[in-house]
């Protein structure tokens, strides 16, 4: 009998030891090496040259001889998908698209394949069974002839399928259920994900097929599998949100095609996930006009303009050491933000409990809410409700000043088409845009306790 041939391989990163070591030389983690079974005796490389009438060009050529042509993407019947995706789905491209159980992952791309009637359509699931599927294909309510099932977790047998069918879109549910036949590892495992990745890269590659990868988290947030999982792919979105709430965000973290600051939002119902073209409706809709504590921000995710709710409670501390407290907003970033608010314009917020909240469960890192917290902070402190129909736009600096924030214009367009009749800005944002253009007034300000005159 042959010896059984073992490797141990970096679960962090992926890399490969023929030995136990403590460290790993790629990544510098400790104690992530685990050993697994290999068999890499047979070769399970397919030819792809009959699956596509046009063959890549493999010679070598010079840069100034490549022809510049257009990208042709299919498009989907999903605008937000398409938005995140960078305009499309580009043909030959493998996405993986992670995130947590139970959010949604399986239902989007299901709806997805199935609202694309113009491609065949191969849905894998290693997860669920025929009969799972048809349930949740019933509950979307979209008929598709031209879309296929295989529920299979061996990449020998997916293979041939796939060349029986010749689809033009592979979804496959989920890369961490795939087993090659190559290596003698469980399914999930380090070498599995990386080995089943890699065909189904050379697939994409060499047959100009879109193929979608849908992936598992871990615990603590990350793309479970190796590191190298994220290399190999062209596209990584992570699909997230609150199950307490219908919203769910479509978020780019890698894009070879596009953009990696776009987002699409959606709503989760019963009959599978909603479009939601305008959010920003949908984030101040519950906002009651006289209460203090509450500002609206004009904040930019990727290239959408949105209009989000900043709410704050500041109350006296019980404690000897008073509570920071925030939701969808950076700890650190309000330390700072009552930090300047003490120094520069005198209040005492030393012995304060601060929360701060941003509505509809989305988390926001631009600055440019900065001004909208500080508000928001200072009519809790005073108990004086802001004036109705008032939006803020800026940075706030260490010394107090207002700082100019980027693409100013598209902000006071999207306070504007909500009805909003007064957008407060930087002054240095001054030069970016023509106040006349606009029916809602602009009021460009220097410093927050200028803000805070304006104000209270």
């Amino acid at each position: 009998m042959s010896k059984i041939k073992t490797a141990f391989f970096c679960s962090n990163c992926g890399y490969e030891s023929a030995k136990w070591l403590g460290k790993c030389p790629a990544c510098s983690e400790w104690n992530t090496f685990t050993e697994e079974i290999l068999d890499k005796g047979t070769s399970n490389e397919e030819n792809w040259d009959n699956y596509s009438p046009e063959k890549r060009n493999t010679k070598t050529i010079a840069l100034s001889n490549v022809e510049t042509t257009k990208e042709n993407r299919i498009i989907t019947k999903d605008a937000e998908l398409n938005r995140v995706l960078g305009g499309g789905i580009v043909p030959g491209s493998i996405v993986l698209v992670a995130g947590e159980p139970g959010i949604g992952k399986s239902t989007l791309f299901l709806q997805n394949g199935l609202q694309i009637n113009e491609l065949r359509v191969l849905y894998i699931s290693g997860e669920e069974s025929e009969q799972q599927i048809k349930m949740r294909a019933d509950r979307l309510k979209i008929v598709n002839d031209n879309f296929y099932l295989l529920t299979e977790t061996g990449t020998q047998t997916i293979f041939k399928e796939i060349k029986k069918l010749k689809p033009q879109l592979v979804i496959v549910d989920s890369i961490q259920t795939l087993q090659s036949s190559l290596i003698d590892s469980s399914a999930g495992s380090v070498s599995q994900i990386r080995e089943c990745a890699a065909e189904f890269q050379r697939f994409a590659k060499e047959t100009d097929t879109p193929v979608f990868l849908i992936g598992h988290i871990t615990k603590d947030g990350g793309i479970a599998g190796p590191k190298i999982l994220e290399h190999m792919v062209d596209t990584v979105l992570q699909f997230e949100g609150d199950r307490h709430y219908a919203y769910r965000i479509l978020r780019t973290l890698k894009n070879r095609f596009g953009s990696t600051s776009e987002l699409g939002i959606y709503e989760m119902t019963g009959e599978g996930m909603r479009i939601v073209s305008n959010p920003s409706e949908i984030l101040i809709a519950q906002r009651e006009e006289q209460l203090s504590g509450s500002a609206i921000a004009a904040t930019l995710e990727g290239m959408r303009p949105l209009l989000i709710e900043v709410q704050a409670l500041v109350t006296q501390s019980v404690y000897g050491t008073p509570q920071r407290t925030v939701s969808g907003f950076d700890l650190r970033r309000l330390q700072l933000l009552l930090a300047v608010l003490e120094k520069r314009g005198g209040f005492q917020f030393g012995m304060k409990d601060v929360f701060i909240n941003i509505a509809g469960g989305i988390k926001v890192e631009d600055p440019s809410i900065d001004l909208a917290v500080i508000c928001a902070l200072l009519s809790s402190y005073e108990d004086v409700s802001l004036p109705a129909h008032t939006c803020f736009a800026g940075e706030v600096g260490l010394n107090g000043e207002i700082r100019a924030v980027n693409r100013i214009e598209q902000r006071i367009a999207e306070a504007e088409k909500l009805g909003f009749e007064k957008i407060i800005v930087s002054r240095y944002n001054k030069k970016s845009f023509d106040p006349k253009a606009y029916k809602i007034q602009v009021l460009a300000l220097s410093r927050v306790d200028e803000v805070y005159q304006q104000l209270f």
